[in-house]
């Protein structure tokens, strides 16, 4: 997230068993799958990675283009973003599995270039532009980009699909790096307008990249009837269920830290000269927890990882975050936090596929966003704690984010237990 005639085994996911390594299948990996991992890891680097970057924003509107609106109002347009990209996802999903990428991609970078550029002309002060131009028409479009890309690089592989989903996932972070650290530092010389500009310049060229790099392995599969558009057949599979629950959940708060270190660092620590960096630390962090948590999961299982380190993120916000009284406690839990999430939101789409057929993974991984919904109010939620901006009042956003991130990892281990109760299996 295959040609099944070219299976040696026909393999019904739906019932694949805990170890589904003994899966054989023609051309696992090769030159051209990991081709098709970099275009879709490019892909991530010009939406998700673009995504990642809004802690930069917050941070920014707070401060000069938009000061005089809420800071809850403001992450709305970052959520905005994640959430009308969850709700398009389904449709997406079922698209690909019927037509192919290259015009899913091609929807894509014509929906981000036009975004940026919208923003880039959008007039300090009037939140509606952004609201429009950075939510609204990259919201929409972008889905059929990260859609199409976990579930064309999950046709190329099956034992190393873990870690081929986590190298594409890793492109958000790297992008949650580059970008805050470029804007950070071009919009001083040359202004927000042109820096949303070479942005713009940058995804095109991601997006140009990826359709010639990339390869589908499966044969298209068009829709017979319009119904067919949206599949939620997954939803009666308790499995999936007791996922997309730990998913629903989880969105309310897994983006706290990555909105708002930054500011709560400038209120808590006002003098430090590091806050411009926590962004792409929580970033780069979480890439490595992407990178190794696919590798890790292909060999004990997705669900073995995923609810223990889903319910250490909500602990060390609760621990590390909460009670912190110097910069390097808050820098130290950036670190944490960027590593153990980066696993959720990076092995949780395989684990779908565990459970998935795989003519139909594209429309589950497509369904699965319906559960993400709640990311569009979870960050607006914890930014109303902030009236004032006082530490006080940042705690209580803490509170929020740990608690609903470690009764996500609590759900992620319900899932667990409804493959096998012994711990010991490979799930």
């Amino acid at each position: 997230m295959r040609d099944r005639a070219d299976l040696v085994e026909q393999v019904d996911l739906e019932h694949l068993s805990q170890d589904d390594s003994s899966i054989v299948s023609d051309g696992e990996g090769g030159l051209q799958a990991w081709l098709t991992i970099t275009g879709s890891f490019l892909v991530y680097f010009a939406s998700f990675g673009y995504m990642n970057s809004f802690g930069f924003f917050q941070d920014y509107y707070q401060q000069h283009y938009l000061s005089d609106y809420a800071p809850s109002l403001i992450a709305l347009i970052g959520t905005l973003q994640l959430g009308l990209m969850y709700l398009v996802g389904p449709v997406a999903g079922v698209l690909f599995d019927a037509y192919g990428f290259q015009g899913l991609y091609a929807v894509a970078a014509v929906g981000s270039i036009v975004s940026c550029i919208g923003l880039s002309f959008a007039q300090s002060g009037h939140i509606w532009q952004q609201f429009l131009f950075q939510g609204v028409i990259f919201g929409l479009t972008i889905s059929f980009g990260t859609q199409s890309t976990l579930a064309i690089a999950g046709q190329h592989f099956k034992k190393k699909r873990s870690l081929a989903m986590g190298i594409v996932a890793g492109g958000s972070s790297a992008g949650g790096v580059c970008l805050p650290i470029m804007f950070s530092r071009l919009v001083p010389q040359i202004g927000f307008g042109w820096s949303i500009r070479v942005a713009a310049l940058i995804f095109l060229c991601c997006y140009s990249t990826a359709m010639v790099i990339s390869k589908q392995k499966l044969p298209r599969k068009p829709l017979k009837s319009a119904r067919e558009i949206l599949d939620f057949d997954g939803y009666r599979d308790l499995r999936y269920c007791a996922i997309a629950a730990a998913n629903f959940v989880g969105n309310l708060g897994l983006y706290i830290p990555y909105y708002y270190v930054e500011p709560y660092f400038f209120i808590a620590y006002p003098n430090a000269s590091i806050r411009s960096y926590l962004l792409p630390l929580i970033n780069a962090s979480s890439f490595f927890g992407r990178l190794c948590g696919g590798y890790a999961a292909d060999h004990i299982g997705r669900l073995n990882l995923l609810y223990p380190m889903t319910t250490l993120s909500g602990i060390i916000s609760l621990a590390m975050w909460l009670p912190a009284t110097n910069p390097a406690t808050v820098i130290a839990f950036t670190c944490l936090y960027g590593f153990c999430s980066g696993i959720f939101i990076s092995v949780t789409p395989s684990a779908v596929a565990q459970i998935s057929p795989e003519e139909k993974l594209g429309a589950r991984l497509g369904a699965l966003n319906i559960s993400a919904m709640t990311v569009l109010v979870g960050t607006p939620i914890g930014g109303a704690f902030i009236k004032n901006g006082t530490v006080e009042e940042y705690n209580r956003l803490i509170v929020y984010g740990g608690v609903t991130t470690t009764v996500a990892g609590l759900l992620m281990f319900v899932a667990r237990l409804l493959c096998d109760r012994d711990l010991r299996k490979k799930w």
